[in-house]
């Protein structure tokens, strides 16, 4: 092993690994173009986390105030100086067509000892987050910035060229494999949808009023009041409540009376949907409650329950239909209100369902059902991957693994 040697300038150089600030390794190659109010220009912004550039609608120059921006080119580094605390930086791809962008965008060039594909990778990790948000100066939220020539003052430890193609090379393998299995989890969820929505428009089915099929309540409302009492109870409200997934991580608590608890109790099988939000797409978003949370656990009016009627429905079906609802967009289309819509429970109780005798319904969500944990299982092996990939990446930027076991791993 070599000895560490500086070179008076904050760099230490050890087994070929340069531990610099990273104007080591990159140059500011920012290049302005004046907006022609004649022209238009193809934008872009950069997702937060590493995850890209975000592909705008090309802008007019006569509709902008711009007078200046950003040629973004092919091959360089690209950050948002005002994301930046969110990890929002990346490398562009090498056939980036021409695109612009503001000039809170600044780009680099890298030195000729480092590749994009290695800062590419760079920009998807843990410590390059870490370091743009402590980078990060001024007054808190969207007014921090980070300054280029804070940007460049960042320290990073980088591999010798074979190295990093090494990294590369074996990071890319689990990317691929990713990849393949988001594919495959999109081409399996849209292949449910589509099956989801021919069983719940089969027009064999009887057509019913929803309260016929369903017992639709909506929740108690939130007081002051309600803060303090003998019976507080845990409550769930639409933050709760995703596309076929609940968020228990933050289960607020409120006063519920004896007759409340039973009027306004979860069962299991019940199903929530958002019942309004200034967010269209979030209007109508169901999940099933699964006795996640020991009980009594109730609900605000937020939320409207859905509760299967013995003899008349199953509580998978009721899932179900309120999934084609809302990827429908049918709960959007019931929804009234100007800023803010909502479903209420007048017009939900009015919408008409296909309804299925008991039978058919078991049979329809038993098939629903298992496709749904295909998906499921799939996204959670999306899900250990990105885990063990973000470890890899760690431990082989750490050297506390070996990139030769690593190749051999992958």
């Amino acid at each position: 092993m070599s000895d560490p040697t500086s070179n008076g300038h904050g760099v230490q150089v050890q087994d070929g690994w340069v531990r610099a600030p990273l104007a080591r390794f990159l140059t500011p190659n920012v290049e302005t173009v004046d907006v022609d109010p004649e022209q238009t220009y193809p934008t872009v912004g950069v997702l937060n986390r590493g995850r890209g550039l975000l592909y705008r609608d090309p802008i007019a120059g006569s509709s902008t105030s711009y007078k200046k921006l950003n040629r973004i080119g092919p091959g360089v580094l690209v950050y948002s100086r005002l994301k930046a605390f969110e990890g929002a930086i990346t490398v562009t791809p090498d056939d980036l067509p021409e695109s612009f962008a503001s000039q809170e965008f600044p780009t680099f060039a890298f030195a000729s000892d480092v590749g994009p594909d290695f800062f590419r990778i760079l920009a998807t990790t843990q410590r390059m987050w870490d370091a743009l948000q402590g980078a990060s100066k001024g007054m808190g939220g969207r007014r921090e910035r980070v300054k280029p020539a804070d940007f460049l003052n960042i320290v990073m430890a980088i591999p010798p060229q074979p190295v990093q193609e090494q990294i590369v090379e074996v990071i890319r393998a689990v990317d691929d494999q990713i990849t393949a299995l988001v594919t495959e989890a999109d081409a399996i969820r849209d292949v449910l949808r589509r099956l989801r929505a021919e069983s719940m428009t089969d027009g064999s089915a009887d057509e019913v009023r929803a309260d016929e099929a369903f017992r639709i309540t909506m929740g108690r409302q939130r007081s002051p009041q309600r803060a303090t009492g003998p019976h507080m109870t845990p409550y769930l409200r639409s933050a709760n409540v995703g596309y076929g997934t609940l968020d228990l991580s933050d289960v607020l608590e409120m006063d519920f009376n004896p007759t409340e608890r039973e009027n306004f109790g979860l069962r299991y099988g019940d199903v929530l949907v958002s019942e309004g939000s200034a967010s269209e797409t979030a209007v109508g978003m169901p999940a099933m409650w699964r006795d996640e949370i020991p009980g009594p656990v109730c609900f605000q009016n937020t939320l409207l329950r859905y509760r299967a009627v013995e003899g008349v429905s199953i509580p998978a079906f009721v899932k179900h239909w309120c999934l084609w609802a809302y990827e429908s967009g049918r709960f959007r289309e019931v929804a009234g209100g100007t800023n803010i819509k909502h479903i209420g429970s007048t017009r939900a109780i009015r919408m008409q369902v296909r309804l299925p005798n008991v039978v058919d319904q078991e049979r329809i969500a038993a098939e629903l059902d298992t496709m749904s944990e295909v998906v499921a299982t799939t996204r959670a092996e999306v899900d250990r991957l990105r885990k063990v990939r973000a470890v890899l990446l760690s431990g082989l930027l750490d050297r506390t693994i070996e990139i030769e076991s690593a190749e051999l791993e992958v």
